[in-house]
């Protein structure tokens, strides 16, 4: 449901914006409100999984994000669908934790890594028909609704998520009763909003000062939450994130790749949209199914690089997924320069297909990559951290879109000048993202070379850390 709805409103953003009379601003604020809502809330949704029940924040997150489209498709206004979104980003941060954590929680160590191979398909599954739902149900315009249904078709989806989440998910905590720390709370929204609010507004405003203050502040904040949360962890335990995971190699090395693959995506697939339908002038039905090679080649890929290729190969498959991105970027940069406002969807499956197959390689062995040491008490707060950097990552990719895209465009165009003004940002966007790509290359070093073997009663599932000698004897095997 997250990654439909994320994929589906990037397609529909053009029909919005002509249909609702929203500016350039408030589109940004579509996007960007939920992926902000969704990081700040996310390592609270995971905190709270773990102290109430990951089954019952699961479930109250499914309903409230299937209200939250309700709202969305029947908003009168620009600011009502971006107040919406934010709360269905909000109710996203209590839901998609829980998926994770319940995971985690559910299967023995020796079977997660088909799950998470079963995972990875799924989110190919997501980015195949989240483009492809968005162009059809804007096309089709159901109704006379425009683009309202890519939000009613949440309901269906959602009330089934109900009824089958109700009877079929098993309910886990953590082992220990844990407590929300809601001054961590406070902390962690308050410095991801001072960092990402003038970041994504900066822009629109001409770049105020009280932007760079806000920024510089934020750092300040996760200064006092880092210093809060280790007096916490040591007074009673119950601190909001867990520090010690950090010093989990796997865990922290994954979480920077997370949050750098974030800012890439979330500015890709914005300026790439923006590119087809706007620049190119092409249908939303044209554009999703231009889509169609990447998604295919995601899911494609994600379950190869879980089953067959990790197990063999380990990090390289990893590096060898980021190299394959920047390779698909580049020829991407090529064909947009040789062809122009002339460009096929054929002569772009090429550069989609390699980024697709670069992005299946990465996403689904990362995920395992992260957790494999995580101890099963603090898998909500793992999962909430995995998400919330990747998030963060999203919503400063999507900050970053207004710098490096629309900053290359004029303010007052033509009709003429359109389409080559935005071909024009969109290759110079693609440069930034191969930048990110190539970054990720280099963080991944810091992960295990190989993948931890567990087995059943080891050191991630009782939480304790394996001796180095069995550690390496699990590995030799």
């Amino acid at each position: 449901m997250d990654l439909v709805d994320v994929t589906i409103v990037n397609i529909a953003i053009p029909s919005i914006r002509q249909d609702a009379g929203a500016s350039w601003s408030q589109i940004q604020w579509i996007t960007a409100g939920y992926a902000l809502a969704f990081a700040a809330g996310l390592v609270t949704g995971g905190r709270l999984g773990d102290i109430h029940g990951r089954k019952r924040l699961f479930l109250l997150g499914i309903g409230g994000f299937t209200l939250a489209s309700a709202l969305c498709g029947f908003a009168v206004n620009p600011e009502m669908l971006v107040a919406s979104r934010i709360l269905q980003g909000g109710m996203a941060a209590m839901m998609v934790p829980q998926v994770l954590s319940i995971v985690h929680a559910t299967f023995p160590a020796h079977e997660r890594g088909k799950v998470f191979g079963l995972f990875g398909a799924i989110v190919g599954l997501g980015a195949v028909s989240g483009p492809l739902l968005g162009a059809l149900l804007t096309e089709w315009n159901l109704f006379g609704l425009e683009w309202r249904p890519i939000f009613l078709i949440n309901l269906p989806v959602g009330i089934a998520g109900l009824l089958l989440g109700s009877r079929f998910i098993t309910e886990s905590k953590a082992p220990k009763a844990l407590k929300l720390d809601l001054v961590g709370v406070v902390l962690v929204t308050l410095g991801l909003l001072m960092l990402l609010y003038p970041l994504t507004r900066g822009r629109e405003l001409g770049w105020p000062v009280w932007g760079y203050v806000s920024m510089a502040g934020a750092l300040v904040v996760f200064g006092a939450l880092v210093a809060y949360e280790r007096r916490k962890g040591a007074r009673d335990g119950s601190p909001l994130i867990e520090l010690s995971l950090f010093r989990v190699r796997s865990f922290a090395a994954g979480v920077a790749v997370q949050t750098v693959f974030g800012i890439g995506l979330g500015v890709f697939f914005l300026v790439w949209t923006l590119y087809m339908q706007t620049g190119l002038g092409w249908s939303p039905l044209r554009a999703g199914l231009t889509g169609v090679p990447f998604s295919l080649a995601v899911s494609t890929a994600a379950g190869l690089s879980v089953q067959k290729l990790v197990p063999r190969f380990g990090r390289k498959v990893l590096q060898a997924g980021a190299l394959g991105m920047v390779l698909g970027v580049v020829l991407y940069i090529w064909e947009s320069e040789r062809y122009g406002l002339g460009i096929a969807s054929w002569q772009m499956a090429l550069p989609l297909v390699v980024m697709g197959v670069g992005m299946g390689l990465i996403v689904a062995p990362l995920t395992d990559a992260v957790l494999s040491d995580v101890p099963r008490e603090h898998a909500g707060s793992a999962s909430g951290l995995i998400n919330t950097v990747q998030q963060m990552g999203n919503a400063l990719g999507l900050g970053l879109v207004a710098v490096v895209f629309f900053g290359r465009i004029g303010d007052r165009l033509t009709a003429a000048e359109v389409g080559p003004a935005f071909v024009d940002a969109f290759e110079h966007a693609l440069i930034w993202v191969a930048l990110v790509m190539s970054v990720i290359f280099l963080l991944m070093f810091a992960l295990p070379k190989r993948p931890a073997q567990h087995v059943e009663g080891g050191a991630a599932d009782s939480g304790e850390a394996a001796p180095a000698g069995k550690r390496e004897r699990e590995l030799v095997a």
